[in-house]
């Protein structure tokens, strides 16, 4: 197994991967089983459905991006600093983004338009984002906006992933990542 991964957890990891590249409604038990090169019958020992597979991978986002978020915590004690680790991982997956979109906003969205009761599981993946961007706000001194702040800084960061994914226009992210730094600056400066 690859790097001691479970079963289970290579099921999750490609299911993962081909739910951001192609969809969850796209995606069959057969395209997982076969990323994985495991049976059908040992595929279904581990997930009876589709989603509990979507459970399981919105579980394991969710798990990432907390890992994610202590890790810009734990690199800079200055809350600018961490807010524009958040902004900069716009350029870091510019090449995913440009080609799939962003991960959490394509499965909100698509999950939002098949009605899917797991819709509200993979908007928690925004409110992670949302809530520890309002903490680094109030951080900064921001306390009575952090909120508006936190979610102008989702709503845009969402827009520049769209457009890069329409346009896939490397130079255009770069721009927008700066713009987004520049205000920043703008609003920290203002507290």
């Amino acid at each position: 197994m690859a790097g001691g991964e479970s079963t289970r957890e290579q099921i999750v990891a490609a299911a993962d991967r081909l739910f951001y590249r192609q969809g969850f409604e796209t995606t069959s038990f057969a395209d997982i089983a076969a990323a994985v090169k495991i049976s059908r019958g040992n595929f279904y020992y581990h997930f009876r459905s589709k989603d509990e597979i979507l459970d399981a991978v919105v579980a394991r986002r969710l798990d990432d991006t907390h890992a994610i978020l202590q890790a810009w915590a734990a690199q800079d004690a200055d809350p600018a600093a961490r807010i524009r680790s958040f902004i900069g991982i716009l350029l870091r997956n510019r090449e995913s983004i440009m080609a799939f979109g962003c991960p959490v906003g394509t499965l909100a969205t698509e999950l939002a338009k098949l009605r899917h009761p797991a819709q509200g599981e993979a908007v928690a993946l925004f409110d992670l984002f949302r809530t520890w961007l309002r903490r680094q706000f109030e951080l900064a001194g921001r306390t009575a906006d952090a909120d508006v702040l936190a979610m102008h800084l989702l709503a845009r960061s969402q827009g520049v992933a769209t457009l890069a994914n329409a346009y896939r226009d490397e130079a255009f992210v770069a721009r927008e990542v700066a713009a987004m730094c520049d205000w920043l600056e703008t609003q920290i400066a203002a507290a």
